[in-house]
């Protein structure tokens, strides 16, 4: 300091000020002390507007303590924050420069000092000086605080300033130390539009397997970016080589080879290349194997046509010639789309037999291409592996030859056909038909029934079990249903007496016949008039099946059979039947019980007759009898009087299921009346009433009412109303008991009990007692759902005063109504009919007593 200022700091000096003066004469290498008068002097004002007096004290500081890191940085950040509000040129900065350069003789190795400095130097302006304190902070600190300097060594460089060729080599110098940011120099070179450079940089990356974005971008989308970057700047980009990238890329991402191929065709495109270009499109579109590979390249094809097109139509100076040339390439892509898709499916999967017919049919108008394509289809397609029917294939070629005129050549690839070994052998028997009906076709009846008994002779020594699948379909074949069955149809057509009947019996002897070839065995023999050897035919065929595969050919046989000898041969026919009939299903019995009642009634006894129909009414399924005992009763009525269906009814009754033992017993009933007995209808309908709840069945009710208006009196009405209320309170009774059996869990001992109370006579009391003595429930778990009842007011009431909704009002003296309270009061009995009610009523006994 100059003599002067010292003079003026000393007069300038104030109590405090020498108080601390004093201090630090006492510890000149005290920081503390030191720190606490420099707070002193920053607290006051005047050192704020002049801060000489205060770097005065800084610098007699640092002169005592130069290695003080705490003053330096302190004395630093207090001078840049002063000589940053000045113009760079002002002596200051300079001034500031010295400090800086004068602390790292001693703080070279302190971050802190290296940033404040770089800091002020960035803001300074200077460039070329900046940069060289950037490398020397570089070169002084250890490696591991560069991190420290390189953010703001880099954002100096990159957007402070425009010098693209510094900021390269920079940051070149920079991923040497972190190579995992080489996106963000890729990305600040294509800002400043160094696209080679990029790109290589970008290829570096890709190839990298080691590289891991920090971004989160795959190794595809890095890839994907190179393209786009290459294929979109041909010209910019020269230092790699594109078609070789994008190539190798083609191999390494096949799920993504549309977009690839595109990109490369873009990029020839971008050139000028236009043919080249084409032919990237056309080498795209014959090598992909998916759809939409194929629909991405195939449309940007086609972009790029109308596109060269439109911008040939718009010139001016455009030639007619090269307008036509260009729309026809335009048309032909057009046309070739579904072929070209047909190929591309193909490559997918070549043993798509659909895929190759398709082509065929594409090509239907290039006859050398069809044959090209029918050859490489048989060729390709593998048996095992093949996606439709092979044989399929090999018939369309031998068609087409057909179509063409050349039969010679159909032949050979019939016959070629024929020795595939395909997965099944229906496909090999459809090779056969189809052959033997090209000869059909073209009249060569021989041959196709030598091709027949060709395809059906087995080979010798390579006989196999249909089902054998380790043997081939040719070893097989000769048990093939289809060509039997073609073989057959061939021979009535075409063949003789012999030779087709020795072709069913070798069906036969195979055990391959179905009930239909029985069927067409027997129509044929037939028609040929050989009645018996049909009749042969058939019994063979039921010899062969089982219920129910067996119900056509008994029904046709039978028929035939009547139909040829009808009487003739009764017993014969009596024997078939009870073949028949001994192993027939109830499902299926029916049909067979009406033909052979109906065969006795025509050529035989009305009592055989009368027994089939009763054995019929036995064996017939459940839903059958009730039709089956109308048919009974219908025709013993018309052969023997009605008087004998009596029997018949009864039978009915003790058989059928409930409803239709109702309708049994009204028509019992309505037969009794007609003939005068009404005792007996009586009966019967007392009888019936016990399965007749009178909720469901009024129709009962209401039948038996109406016989006893029109036959009866008061007493038998009565009689009928006390029934009915028995049966009501029997039904009630069975309903509450299983209402109380469930919810008090009975066990099925208990239930009967009760039922056999009700059933003797005691019902109303029982249901009484059921329901005014209810049983406690069993104690309730907590887990479970109990059924909530409500409160049953039970009453006590005279039965004179319940109301009887089905009571008739009658006229009658007051000694007649003490006899109808009496019967009211009478407890309800079940109505029990004595087993001789129906035996015991004689016609007579019932005619003398309605005398």
């Amino acid at each position: 300091m100059a003599a002067a200022e010292t003079d003026e700091f000393v007069e300038s000096l104030t109590e405090q000020d020498l108080a601390h003066e004093e201090e630090i004469l006492r510890n000149p290498f005290s920081i503390k002390h030191w720190m606490r008068y420099l707070d002193h002097l920053r607290s006051e004002k005047k050192y704020k507007k002049d801060p000489k007096r205060l770097y005065m004290v800084y610098e007699r500081a640092l002169k005592q303590l130069p290695g003080s890191y705490k003053l330096w940085h302190a004395y630093l950040v207090l001078r840049k924050g002063h000589v940053l509000k000045k113009s760079p040129k002002d002596p200051a900065v300079q001034e500031l420069f010295a400090t800086f350069e004068r602390s790292l003789v001693f703080m070279n190795k302190m971050p802190r000092i290296w940033i404040e400095y770089c800091d002020f130097a960035v803001k300074t302006g200077r460039v070329t000086q900046t940069r060289r304190i950037f490398d020397r902070a570089l070169r002084s600190l250890p490696i591991t605080q560069h991190n420290r300097i390189w953010p703001m060594y880099l954002n100096f460089v990159t957007k402070k300033h425009l010098i693209p060729e510094t900021a390269t080599r920079i940051y070149k110098r920079y991923l040497k130390l972190c190579p995992e940011n080489g996106e963000d120099f890729i990305e600040y070179l294509l800002s400043v539009g160094r696209l080679d450079e990029a790109a290589v940089r970008l290829a570096h990356l890709v190839n990298n397997e080691n590289f891991t974005s920090r971004k989160g971008k795959s190794n595809y989308v890095l890839w994907n970016e190179l393209c786009n970057l290459i294929s979109k700047n041909p010209k910019e980009v020269t230092s790699l080589d594109v078609d070789a990238i994008i190539r190798s890329g083609l191999r390494r991402y096949t799920d993504q080879i549309g977009s690839l191929w595109t990109s490369l065709a873009d990029y020839y495109v971008r050139s000028g290349l236009f043919e080249r270009a084409r032919d990237i499109y056309e080498e795209g579109i014959s090598s992909v194997t998916t759809v939409r590979d194929f629909s991405q390249i195939f449309d940007a094809y086609a972009q790029f046509e109308e596109a060269a097109l439109t911008k040939l139509m718009e010139s001016d100076d455009a030639d007619d010639l090269i307008i036509e040339m260009r729309l026809a390439r335009l048309e032909n892509l057009m046309e070739r789309r579904p072929l070209l898709l047909n190929s591309v499916l193909l490559r997918q999967n070549p043993h798509n037999v659909n895929e190759w017919l398709k082509r065929v049919d594409l090509l239907k108008e290039k006859p050398k291409e069809v044959i090209a394509a029918f050859t490489e289809g048989v060729q390709t397609v593998d048996p095992k592996q093949a996606v439709g029917k092979l044989n399929a294939l090999w018939v369309a070629f031998a068609k087409f030859y057909e179509e063409a005129g050349q039969l010679d050549d159909a032949r050979v690839i019939f016959e070629k056909s024929t020795h595939v070994p395909y997965m099944k052998v229906d496909d090999l028997g459809h090779v056969w038909c189809e052959w033997a009906e090209m000869e059909l076709r073209h009249k060569n009846y021989k041959e196709a029934l030598r091709l027949m008994y060709t395809a059906t002779t087995p080979p010798i020594g390579q006989r196999a079990a249909y089902s054998d699948d380790s043997a081939t379909v040719q070893a097989r074949l000769y048990k093939n249903l289809k060509l039997w069955s073609f073989y057959a149809d061939l021979e009535e057509s075409f063949g003789t007496y012999k030779s087709c009947k020795a072709v069913y019996d070798r069906i036969i002897d195979l055990k391959i016949a179905t009930p239909q070839i029985i069927m067409n065995y027997g129509i044929f023999l037939e028609e040929n008039q050989y009645f018996e050897e049909a009749f042969k035919a058939y019994e063979k065929g039921i010899s062969l099946f089982k219920w129910p595969h067996v119900f056509d050919l008994w029904n046709t046989y039978l028929a035939k059979f009547l139909e040829r000898y009808g009487g003739d041969k009764i017993e014969r026919a009596r024997d078939l039947f009870e073949q028949c009939l001994e192993t027939c299903p109830a499902q299926h019995a029916k049909n067979f019980y009406l033909l052979y009642a109906k065969l006795e009634e025509k050529h035989g006894a009305a009592r055989r007759s009368m027994n089939v129909y009763e054995r019929a009414c036995k064996a017939v399924d459940k839903k059958d009898q009730y039709q089956m005992f109308n048919i009974y009763i219908q025709k013993a009525a018309s052969l023997y009087g009605v008087t004998k269906t009596r029997p018949i009814f009864e039978a009915a009754m003790e058989v059928l299921p409930d409803a239709d033992a109702r309708q049994m017993g009204i028509r019992f009933a309505e037969l009794e009346t007609k003939l005068g007995e009404i005792d007996r209808a009586r009966a019967i309908y007392a009888h019936t009433s016990q399965i007749c709840d009178p909720r469901v069945s009024a129709d009962f009710w209401a039948a038996w009412k109406d016989f006893e208006v029109r036959h009866g009196n008061e007493d038998t009405i009565r009689e009928m109303l006390r029934v009915k209320r028995s049966v009501q309170a029997l039904y009630n009774t069975q309903f509450t008991a299983n209402l109380i059996a469930q919810q008090t869990q009975l066990t099925p001992s208990a239930i009967p009990e009760r039922s056999e109370a009700a059933a003797t006579g005691d019902s109303e009391i029982t249901a009484a007692a059921v329901i005014s003595e209810p049983p406690q429930p069993p104690p309730r778990r907590p887990d479970q759902v109990s059924f909530v009842r409500g409160d049953t007011l039970i009453q006590t009431h005279n039965t004179d005063n319940q109301l009887n909704p089905d009571e008739i009002e009658l006229d009658e003296d007051e000694d007649n109504d003490e006899d109808n309270e009496k019967d009211e009061d009478m407890e309800v009995e079940k109505v029990t009919i004595p087993t001789e009610v129906f035996g015991s009523l004689k016609p007579d006994e019932g005619a003398e007593e309605d005398e």
